[in-house]
């Protein structure tokens, strides 16, 4: 499979070039356009209980989607919900998470599961469960804003705001903590954060949809009818 990313880092497509006979899985409603030979076939990727765990508690769709070429070559194109960038993160036998909504699309050869996250990342405010993608093979990720890389060495520690977080390689140890005391928790704006402690790679983002939301929902209107 051919992978060429169009419009970044604000407005991300991935355009996907098949050979006749292959296949890519996606998230429900991810495709964006295709070759009038490329067919499709909907499946809840593992199972009915798997599909629940995907979508009930890792926040993506219950029904995953396999595209394939048929007789030749085929293009499709996938583009994610929120304005951001994609990364291709090739996979060669390894596991990465993912937080909520950063799956885009992978290879068949691809596994993608729930995990269980426990209180780490239900303090960190997504949920109680992160996806857990493991094979071979390419792993389109996507961000809400643009996207940054970062490989730490083995011992090497860094944090990151919770809402900045888009995935990690298997081998980098987290831990999610209070920015300071409550106070400077609930008054700096900051909240809560991440310890990651490396090696492995980290991908982060550079927009909060968390913060956005924040910023937002104040300056919405509201109905001050009386019923």
């Amino acid at each position: 499979m051919d992978l060429q990313i169009t419009s970044r880092p604000g407005y991300s497509a991935a355009a996907c070039t098949l050979s006749a006979g292959e296949s890519v899985k996606a998230e429900g409603g991810a495709m964006m356009a295709m070759s009038a030979n490329v067919t499709i076939q909907t499946s809840t990727g593992g199972g009915m209980l798997k599909g629940l765990r995907r979508a009930v508690l890792g926040g993506e769709s219950f029904f995953l989607n396999t595209f394939t070429a048929e007789g030749g070559p085929g293009k499709i194109t996938f583009a994610p919900v929120l304005p951001g960038d994609i990364v291709p993160w090739n996979l060669s036998g390894e596991t990465v998470y993912l937080q909520s909504g950063a799956y885009l699309a992978a290879g068949p050869d691809i596994d993608v599961d729930s995990k269980w996250g426990g209180a780490r990342t239900f303090f960190g405010g997504e949920g109680l469960f992160m996806l857990r993608c493991t094979g071979t093979g390419p792993l389109l990720v996507a961000s809400y804003g643009a996207i940054e890389t970062m490989d730490l060495a083995a011992g090497e520690r860094y944090v990151v705001d919770t809402g900045h977080l888009v995935g990690w390689s298997e081998g980098v140890a987290f831990s999610v903590r209070k920015v300071g005391g409550w106070k400077s928790t609930l008054l700096s704006g900051e909240g809560l954060v991440v310890d990651l402690t490396g090696p492995g790679r980290v991908y982060l983002q550079t927009r909060s949809q968390e913060a956005f939301l924040g910023w937002l929902i104040p300056k919405l209107p509201r109905d001050t009818s009386s019923s």
